[in-house]
């Protein structure tokens, strides 16, 4: 097996604890390397070092203006770098560790890079609950800026070969630690200064976090030329075939993106429940676009689903992938 790993990346490795260590120590040189968390692979790098998280934004090609995640151990290890309030600390408490961002006013004296923060005054942090990523945040004895490990704009990649795929020969290393479990990236909640805002749905449900917080989310802003959390440009988790969202069955040249199998069986679908459960259908969200993308097909057409829930963030990311490029 390691052979055939190999033939994806040269630095692809199983995530043991040497590998971890190897990879904790090429972070610490400023090089960069891709690990799984429990929502999506991380392209990772010492948040603290300007110069090695500008090669994040060079490896994914990505806008100087979108703002990376930290990810920490802890809510103690985040205090040292953003100001948290009662609403957060009382969410970091309750979801962490877990697929919940926090985004904070950032401490004076805040060590997380400014081009992490794309120069903002508010810091996006995380402590996430996969075990590797536990693992190497603590070996690296710093937060890491780890955005999703592909190309700007892509599919996220939810196993370490469609991260080596997206990445080549600008990471370093890939550990590999198996299928991420969520599938979808991390929920986004602000807590900048008045209600807290929900910026980008994600592996926690919304009505999970008004439950901790006793009162409803305040809707973000639009998106803009400057967000002020990852993900939230019009296009983005884009596969290189158009996608046509709300289809009922499939054109000539489609592939089907089914969900409860509302297509029927037809060739060229995946099914991302067929019992409809929108836990598994966040899972095989973006491997399922990956591979239907490798079909060449003249679009990927999606079966409806429901909004409710962890749907809210596939509805979220499939409308990203099918806004206009």
């Amino acid at each position: 097996m390691a052979g055939s790993i190999a033939e994806f990346h040269p630095g692809l490795r199983f995530a043991t604890p040497d590998a971890i260590a190897q990879a904790a120590a090429l972070l610490a040189r400023g090089r960069l390397v891709a690990f799984p968390t429990e929502t999506v692979y991380g392209l990772g790098a010492d948040a603290t070092d300007e110069s090695a998280v500008v090669g994040i934004f060079a490896a994914k090609g990505r806008p100087r203006f979108n703002p990376l995640i930290a990810l920490v151990g802890g809510l103690d290890e985040a205090s040292a770098h953003g100001a948290f309030d009662g609403t957060a600390r009382a969410l970091a408490e309750a979801f962490w560790p877990g697929p919940l961002t926090l985004v904070v006013p950032a401490r004076p004296g805040c060590r997380i890079a400014l081009m992490a923060r794309a120069g903002l005054d508010s810091v996006a942090l995380r402590a996430p609950a996969h075990p590797v990523a536990r693992a190497l945040i603590a070996q690296a004895g710093r937060p890491l800026a780890a955005p999703s490990a592909n190309r700007s704009g892509r599919i996220s990649p939810t196993r370490a070969a469609a991260a080596a795929e997206e990445l080549g020969s600008a990471v370093d290393m890939i550990l590999d630690g198996g299928a991420c479990e969520v599938g979808v990236e991390s929920t986004i909640v602000a807590c900048v200064g008045g209600a807290p805002a929900l910026l980008r749905s994600g592996g926690v449900p919304r009505a999970a976090i008004e439950a901790v917080i006793g009162r409803a989310l305040a809707k973000a802003e639009g998106d803009s030329d400057a967000p002020l959390a990852p993900g939230r440009l019009a296009s983005h988790y884009a596969p290189r075939a158009r996608v046509r969202l709300g289809a009922r069955s499939l054109l000539p040249g489609e592939a089907g993106l089914d969900f409860g199998g509302a297509f029927g069986g037809a060739p060229r679908t995946l099914d991302l429940s067929p019992g409809r459960d929108l836990r598994e259908a966040a899972a095989n969200l973006f491997a399922h676009l990956r591979a239907l993308d490798a079909l060449a097909p003249a679009a990927i057409a999606v079966a409806p689903i429901p909004g409710e829930g962890l749907g809210e963030a596939i509805v979220d990311r499939l409308a990203r992938a099918a806004a206009e490029r």
